[in-house]
C-alpha cells in the first residue's frame, strides 16, 4: 500500500485541495453541532464544543509544527499553527497577524464565515461562539507553543456597529506570570489517541517549492509556494485534524451521556447514533467540495478521484482504506483492524447497517450512486458504489451542515503572501 493517497496527485492540484480541506476541517462543527443541541440543548452544544477544540487542538498543532520544521515557542510560531489549523481556514476566517516582538502580537478577522453562520441565529449564539467558546479554546491552541501565552480580546461580537470591521480583534501575550490554563479532564483521551502518534511520510528536502515552513511569518500562505512532498504531508495532517476533532467531538458526547462513567450500553448506542449523523453531514459536503475543487466530472471515475481525497479515509497509515474501480462502480475496502477503528474514529462508525455516511459521500459526486456491501473476509469488508436509475434525495444530515456559509464559499488567489516582521 503506498504511503499516502496524495502522492498521486500533481503539485498544482495539491495546493488547490489543501484550502478545501482545511475548510472541511471547520464544517466538521458545523455537521455535529445540530444533533448536538438538538440533545443537549444551545449550553450542552457550548460545552461540547469547548471540550472537542481544547482536547483536540494541542495535539494536532504540535504535530504540524514538526512537519514543518517551526517548532518554537514565541507569537510567530503561534500565528504560523493557525494559519494551518481545520479551525481557522483561510480566507473563510481571514486571520490578519500583526508582531511587535517574540511575546506580544495581534490578530483580527477581516471576515469570520462563522460568525456569518450564527449572527441570523441571534445574540446569544453569538455570545455562545465569540466568548463562552473562544475563551478557552483559543488559550488551548496557544498552549501547544506556549503554555504562559494568552489570547484576549480587544473587540469581539455581538457587533456594534452591526457591520463593524473587523468583526473582531485580539491580543497575544507571553508572560512566564501568566498562569497556565487547566488540562481538560479528557485531554488524555485525544493525547494518548492512535491518531495522535500515528507517523507519516518524511518531507523529501530535494524538488522545486519550499519544503518547510522556517523563516518569517508571512501575511498569507500560498500553498502553491511549497514542493509537493510537503504539501502531501500537509494534506495527511490536515486530515488527521479531522479525525482528532472527531475524536474530541464523541469523546464529549459520550461524557455528556454518562458512557465514560456508567458504560450505559443505552449512552453508547446514542452517541454513536449522534457520531454516524455528524459524519453523514461532512461526508457529502467534502465530497461535493473536493469534486468541485479538482473539476472532476460525476462518474465512477470522479467518485474514485473523490474518495482518495476525502478526509474519511485519510491518512491512509491511520485508516489503511483502500479504493479500486471495477468497470461500472467503485470498491471501498475496509479493514477490520486499524488505527483509526482503534480510536473508534469515522471508519469504525459505519457497518452493512449503517451506510448513510457512505451514500452521502457518494452522493455529493452524483445523486444517483448508491452503496451496499459485498463482501467480508478475515481481513475486512467490502462496499461497492454504483450508480442507480433515478437521483436519490439529500440526506438531511447533508442539509443541515448546508446551512453553513463555508458550503458554497469560493477562495481566490490573494497574490505573492508578504513577510510579517517585527515592527
Amino acid at each position: 500500500m503506498p504511503r499516502s493517497n496524495f502522492d498521486r496527485l500533481p503539485r498544482a492540484a495539491l495546493a488547490t485541495l489543501l484550502p478545501e480541506l482545511l475548510l472541511c476541517g471547520q464544517l466538521i462543527d458545523r455537521s455535529g453541532l445540530p444533533h448536538a443541541i438538538g440533545a443537549f440543548g444551545r449550553e450542552g452544544m457550548t460545552a461540547i464544543a469547548i471540550e472537542e477544540w481544547q482536547i483536540a487542538s494541542p495535539v494536532y498543532t504540535r504535530r504540524m509544527q514538526r512537519a514543518l520544521g517551526f517548532v518554537g515557542d514565541d507569537v510567530a510560531t503561534i500565528f504560523k499553527g493557525l494559519q494551518l489549523d481545520i479551525g481557522a481556514p483561510p480566507q473563510f476566517m481571514d486571520f490578519r497577524f500583526r508582531i511587535h516582538d517574540r511575546d506580544h502580537g495581534e490578530f483580527w478577522l477581516d471576515h469570520c464565515g462563522a460568525l456569518m453562520d450564527v449572527e441570523p441565529m441571534g445574540d446569544e449564539f453569538v455570545v455562545a461562539m465569540c466568548h463562552t467558546i473562544e475563551d478557552p479554546t483559543f488559550d488551548a491552541t496557544a498552549l501547544a507553543t506556549n503554555a504562559h501565552a494568552q489570547i484576549r480580546p480587544i473587540h469581539r461580537p455581538p457587533r456594534s456597529p452591526a457591520d463593524r470591521h473587523p468583526m473582531c480583534a485580539w491580543t497575544v501575550t507571553i508572560d512566564p506570570a501568566n498562569a497556565p490554563p487547566p488540562v481538560p479532564p479528557n485531554a488524555q483521551l485525544v493525547a494518548e489517541s492512535a491518531a495522535a502518534g500515528v507517523e507519516l511520510g518524511a518531507i523529501d528536502t530535494e524538488g522545486p517549492g519550499r519544503a518547510d515552513y522556517t523563516g518569517p511569518l508571512l501575511s498569507d500562505l500560498r500553498f502553491a509556494d511549497f514542493s509537493k512532498s510537503a504539501l502531501v504531508r500537509i494534506a495527511d495532517e490536515v486530515c488527521l485534524q479531522h479525525h482528532l476533532l472527531t475524536l474530541g467531538f464523541m469523546i464529549a458526547v459520550r461524557a455528556r451521556l454518562g458512557t465514560e462513567t456508567t458504560g450505559d450500553d443505552g449512552g453508547s448506542a446514542a452517541a454513536l447514533s449522534m457520531g454516524r449523523k455528524h459524519f453523514t453531514g461532512i461526508a457529502g459536503i467534502s465530497s461535493e467540495r473536493i469534486r468541485n475543487a479538482l473539476r472532476l466530472g460525476d462518474d465512477t471515475a470522479a467518485l474514485a478521484e473523490v474518495l482518495r481525497s476525502h478526509p474519511a479515509w485519510n491518512p491512509l497509515p491511520y485508516t489503511g482504506v483502500e479504493i479500486t474501480e471495477t468497470s461500472d462502480a467503485v470498491l471501498l475496502h475496509i479493514p477490520h483492524h486499524s488505527a483509526a477503528r482503534a480510536d473508534g474514529a469515522w471508519p469504525a462508525m459505519i457497518d452493512a447497517d449503517h451506510l448513510a455516511p457512505l451514500d452521502a459521500m457518494a452522493r455529493g459526486v452524483n445523486p444517483r450512486f448508491a452503496t451496499r456491501p459485498v463482501a467480508t473476509d478475515e481481513h475486512g469488508w467490502t462496499v461497492e458504489m454504483a450508480l442507480a436509475p433515478q437521483p436519490f434525495r439529500e440526506a438531511t444530515e447533508v442539509t443541515l451542515t448546508r446551512y453553513s456559509t463555508g458550503a458554497s464559499f469560493t477562495f481566490t488567489d490573494r497574490g505573492i503572501p508578504l513577510p510579517l516582521t517585527v515592527l
